[in-house]
């Protein structure tokens, strides 16, 4: 990346990795608006810090900081929004359920896997985005987030686990009005 006895500029680091700190910020923010503010927030931060980075990873620094301005603004402005807390009793695994990538070939691919991401606890969605869309490494993912790489490995588990229920069940509903319209119609 960069030698050892040369320090990057600000633009050399951080700047190439704008579209993955936006990307992190709207997944985490459900919404375009507040993710572009955070991710600006995000970068001035950064900016302002940036004469502590030592080297190292600059795109893992960069979404720690995304990740940890995200959740400030959302304690902030949103404290009771995400109060339940996910629980793995209500919701076992189905063992006939389809796997993610039969759900998504079966219908609209994009619209389907993002509202099933939007349904994702944010613990949950945070790991899979990190991990599924930046394509960042367990190590990665346990820097930015602060949780043991085992936990990563869990979460990550358990966000897909949850994220095919997901699929399934919106797959379920997609089919259950056209197979009605088709007996409407037979009868």
């Amino acid at each position: 990346m960069f030698e050892p006895n040369q320090l990057p500029s600000f633009e050399q680091a951080v700047l190439p990795h704008l579209d993955s700190a936006y990307n992190l910020a709207r997944w985490l923010m459900r919404n375009e608006q507040d993710a572009q503010d955070v991710a600006q927030e995000a970068y001035l931060r950064a900016f302002r810090f940036f004469p502590g980075f030592r080297g190292g990873d600059a795109r893992a620094w960069l979404l720690k900081i995304v990740r940890n301005t995200c959740y400030t603004w959302l304690h902030a402005n949103r404290p009771l929004q995400e109060a339940t807390e996910f629980d793995e009793n209500l919701f076992t695994p189905d063992s006939c359920a389809l796997n993610p990538e039969e759900a998504v070939l079966q219908n609209d691919s994009h619209t389907h896997v993002r509202k099933a991401l939007d349904k994702l606890p944010s613990n949950y969605r945070e790991v899979l985005i990190l991990r599924e869309l930046e394509g960042m490494s367990y190590k990665e993912i346990a820097d930015i987030t602060g949780m043991p790489a085992g936990t990563v490995m869990s979460s990550l588990s358990r966000a897909r686990g949850r994220l095919r229920q997901i699929l399934t069940s919106l797959t379920k509903e997609n089919m259950a009005p056209s197979s009605r319209r088709a007996a409407a119609v037979s009868v």
